[in-house]
């Protein structure tokens, strides 16, 4: 089964899109859960949470389907030629990295 790419994850990111969007829309307030802290509707607090969801689920599902193209065309890579595993060992660490990257700007966000 081929998978086309531009119509196949079409709906998917349509999804998503919309999901943020209403779940942006009908966020708590920050404020109920503060313990101590008075923290006011404008100081963006869900839209921070929707930033880090968003900022760590979107890198986790790119790099999740990019794993997905590199595994398989590393696993034929090293079929053909066994010599070529610590090369393909390195192409799938830098496409892991993504979700890294993913989870770091997370902090960020939430940490500002």
């Amino acid at each position: 089964m081929k998978i086309n790419i531009k119509h196949d994850l079409l709906p998917v990111t349509c999804l998503i899109l919309v999901f943020a969007f209403v779940a942006f829309l009908f966020a708590p307030n920050p404020s109920v859960y503060a313990q101590g802290q008075s923290k006011s509707a404008s100081d963006g607090g869900s839209a921070k949470l929707i930033g880090a969801g968003l900022a760590f689920g979107l890198a986790g599902a790119g790099a999740g389907i990019g794993l997905g193209f590199v595994g398989a065309a590393g696993l034929a890579a090293i079929s053909d030629n066994p010599k070529m595993q610590s090369r393909v060992f390195i192409f799938v660490g830098m496409v892991e990295s993504i979700a890294i990257y993913g989870i770091v700007m997370m902090f960020i966000i939430l940490g500002q």
